[in-house]
């Protein structure tokens, strides 16, 4: 897309998020865009509140009127701006539960040319990654952009005008080989390690490679939730994001990536971005996954904790092997289009369409 679009973007946009990262790129071809943060520091604090946790189970319980608070007052402020100017061309909306159908049909009255765009990295049929704002408002969406390929026909299903799959994405300026010190490894990385949320399926797979006698460094939310410890399992129980996050990628011999069953995962972000890294990967086989990197040679993968522990044992034993396929696999994410520079571009092409 040639022109400069005025674009509205919404959506958190604390550093180190994913949504920041399309932002900016996005910024970076020359677009003209206004942001509205949905997730302040105030915000996310408060979403941590019992009330919030219990609203949002009440929802998933199946109570449909229970939507979640406008914290950050987004529907108002999409209102104020859109009534100000009416020349926008995007409305862009990355995976915020709280817009109301009400709002979006203020932009369509205020700005008729403007395309209401959303995106998200989540399974958006399961009912945890819902609100009754988004069910009501997601038929007035132009396009939705998932990262699921079963997401299409069931977005559909929910009302949404038109669905597109599109693979996950690197972040160039914080996806990248970095150089690790002896002191940082210590501090990150190890040999074998996972960065991401405690799911009991992930957890369980990590105690029996703790068991059979492989030390396990852990990052990431909820890992309290972990009862079985063992001595081979270091839990960190805490995130790590943007650089820091990359980072540790680097730090580690072999980056282990689970996919979230809650979400149905065929791939998730962390699978391009620890091959971006220049970092070894070793993941769950999936027709999606063996379609982004060529197992053996650009990745590894594993179909059982068997597999698993096997696999790691033999690819902490053989570091040149490992290094090999490391570099592969970054060679693929550049040649393939895997970053969000070529992401961000496709999905333009397909707005451009609606315009």
């Amino acid at each position: 897309m040639k022109n400069s679009l005025r674009i509205l973007y919404v959506g958190p946009m604390w550093e180190g998020g994913t949504c920041l990262q399309r932002m900016k790129v996005l910024r970076e071809f020359g677009h003209n865009i206004v942001e509205i943060d949905t997730q302040p520091e105030q915000v996310r604090l408060a979403e941590k509140s019992l009330f919030y946790r219990i609203r949002g189970k009440l929802f998933r319980s199946g109570l449909n009127m229970f939507g979640l608070p406008d914290l950050a007052g987004v529907n108002s402020q999409i209102a104020e701006i859109t009534k100000k100017s009416q020349g926008w061309n995007i409305l862009w909306i990355d995976k915020v539960l709280t817009i109301e159908a009400q709002t979006l049909n203020q932009v369509k009255a205020a700005c008729p040319k403007c395309i209401i765009v959303g995106y998200s990295p989540d399974d958006m049929f399961a009912r945890h990654n819902q609100s009754r704002q988004f069910l009501q408002s997601l038929p007035i969406y132009d396009i939705y952009f998932t990262t699921k390929s079963y997401g299409v026909a069931e977005l559909k299903s929910l009302g949404c005008k038109r669905a597109e799959f599109i693979g996950n994405a690197y972040d160039p300026n914080t996806h990248k080989p970095v150089p690790v010190s002896d002191e940082e490894r210590k501090k990150l990385g190890g040999g074998a390690g996972f960065i991401g949320q405690w799911e009991p399926e992930r957890a369980a797979s990590m105690l029996k490679m703790a068991k059979a006698g492989i030390p396990v460094r852990i990052w990431g939310y909820t890992w309290e939730k972990f009862k079985e410890r063992h001595h081979n399992l270091i839990l960190e129980n805490r995130p790590l994001w943007g650089q820091d996050y990359a980072k540790a990628i680097c730090a580690f011999d072999i980056n282990l990536t689970f996919l979230r069953k809650i979400n149905r995962d065929l791939q998730t972000s962390r699978s391009i971005e620890i091959p971006a890294c220049g970092a070894f990967m070793l993941a769950e086989r999936t027709d999606e996954h063996l379609a982004l990197f060529e197992e053996g040679k650009e990745a590894g993968f594993f179909g059982s904790d068997e597999e698993l522990v096997d696999k790691v044992r033999y690819y902490l034993a053989h570091p040149e092997e490992r290094k090999c396929i490391a570099a592969a696999g970054r060679e693929r994410c550049l040649k393939s289009g895997y970053s969000y520079q070529d992401r961000l571009k496709q999905m333009l092409n397909a707005i451009e369409s609606l315009m």
